[in-house]
């Protein structure tokens, strides 16, 4: 019997090892069964797919599977991005969206990922009861389905460009004009993925001068993966500097992520970036409300709400958790330092296009490059370095580990006190200096997560030593 799990974005694995045609359509008749249980089977579901190998041919099987069930498929006729097909969702009206993508994931890898009516990541009593639905399936070896072709005739498939209406909404969200004053010279990447043509069709009507590299589709993303880290935006760096840019700005494979590149060719970790919208947010717009973070994201965002008299609601890891906060708290911004981030007014789902055109909106407003605005934020803020660091062990070993973290609460963490204990997610000691360290473990494989940060190097790798004594990792 296949595994299929949903994990925090998803359910993604290896095409034609576990991601097949036969475990898509079980998948899609477990979506059926929830949203038919809702009584939402009226309101139509969105499909969305990537640039991934076969994502238009598996989209054709969950449109079957949907209209076997009598549910309407508005269907994209082209890769759209994740946040883009959550926006057709709230657009629409539908009862939510199939979106088929990998994500930043390796080029052998698919996935699917249900959105639901509210525009945002699925909250886990959603995926699990679609789990549960798919159990169900898997064990009877049952769903319902008819040919492509007969959904068609029966008006059960209706195609969809949901393009020129985000572009649209995004201009009510960013602030074109300030842009356009600017004349700046900007580099995009949407790394072969489902973002080509957004961002570039954005910046070019506000004035940019934009050129545009890996703006096509491949499989197989350069050889590389579409996941827009400093390791492998080399590219994009190489062409800011060479074509004398102030700015390099790229997307993942589903555009839901976001990499940014300085002038100087310096690569902006997502927890800056993070902090840098939410200042301009307050500062130049006006904004006013707490920030979403997830448990393991930048505590600079709680230092700039402090200054503001704000609050910060401190989440597990998800932007399905960020964009629950986000609907239900008033949060203006929520973001994730793995490089998620959505803010008040748009959907509740983290969408690289967004992040990346406000980093031009905040470059062209402070009219300077985005190191000078960092050192600016540091003197009236001070200074935070974080890192994560992955450490792989093995089966048994992370019992034991997973036991010494359940029972240990240390008074203090390389020399410095503990002021609190978090278990949101994982265990979190924060320290009396405003230190941190989160120990996560992954629910897949042994292998712990422990991000740690402090206001400078030194000290952060004194409490990654620490913390891995601590609990002999």
């Amino acid at each position: 019997m296949p595994k299929i799990k949903f994990g925090t974005d998803g359910w993604r694995d290896i095409i034609a090892r576990e991601f097949t045609f036969a475990n898509v359509r079980f998948v899609t008749q477990a979506i059926a069964d929830y949203v038919c249980a809702q009584g939402m089977s009226g309101r139509g579901i969105v499909i969305g797919y990537d640039n991934r190998f076969l994502s238009e041919h598996f989209a054709r099987a969950v449109t079957e599977v949907l209209g076997g069930n009598g549910i309407k498929v508005f269907m994209t006729g082209r890769a759209t991005p994740t946040p883009v097909t959550a926006f057709a969702v709230k657009h629409l009206g539908a009862a939510g969206a199939v979106m088929l993508t990998a994500s930043h994931n390796p080029p052998e890898y698919n996935g699917i990922k249900f959105i639901p009516e509210y525009a945002g990541p699925a909250l886990p009593y959603i995926t699990d009861e679609i789990e549960a639905n798919v159990r169900k399936a898997v064990e009877t070896g049952k769903y319902t389905d008819i040919p492509y072709d007969r959904a068609v005739a029966e008006g059960l498939v209706e195609d969809i460009e949901p393009f020129d209406d985000y572009i649209a909404h995004l201009k009510t969200v960013v602030r074109l004009p300030e842009i356009e004053r600017a004349n700046l010279k900007i580099i995009v990447d949407p790394m072969f993925g489902a973002g080509i043509g957004y961002l570039d069709r954005i910046l070019t009507e506000a004035g940019c001068r934009v050129k545009v590299i890996h703006g096509y589709r491949d499989p197989l993303f350069g050889g590389s993966m579409p996941e827009p880290s400093a390791k492998v935006l080399t590219e994009l760096r190489e062409t800011v500097l060479a074509e004398k840019a102030d700015l390099g700005l790229a997307m993942d494979g589903d555009a839901d992520r976001f990499g940014i590149i300085d002038s100087d060719g310096t690569y902006i970790i997502p927890n800056q970036v993070l902090y840098l919208v939410y200042y301009h947010l307050i500062n130049s717009r006006g904004l006013k409300g707490p920030a979403a973070r997830s448990v393991a994201t930048t505590h600079m965002l709680d230092r700039i709400a402090a200054h503001y008299g704000l609050g910060v609601d401190e989440t597990p890891v998800g932007f399905k958790y960020i964009g629950e906060s986000m609907m239900k708290k008033g949060s203006i911004l929520g973001g994730e330092e793995s490089g998620g981030l959505s803010i008040a007014g748009h959907i509740p789902e983290k969408d690289g296009i967004l992040a990346a055109a406000l980093i031009a909106e905040l470059v062209a407003t402070e009219k300077m490059p985005v190191r000078e605005i960092l050192e600016k934020l540091a003197d009236k803020f001070g200074t935070l370095v974080s890192e994560r660091l992955d450490i792989h062990t093995t089966a048994e070993n992370k019992d034991q580990v997973l036991r010494i973290l359940k029972e240990t609460a240390p008074p203090a963490v390389a020399g410095m006190a503990v002021a609190k204990i978090l278990d949101i997610d994982g265990k979190k000691f924060v320290l009396e200096d405003g230190s941190w360290a989160l120990v996560r473990a992954s629910g897949t494989e042994p292998l712990f997560r422990i991000y740690v940060e402090s206001d400078n190097r030194e000290k952060l790798k004194k409490i990654q030593l620490a913390v891995r004594d601590m609990l002999k990792l």
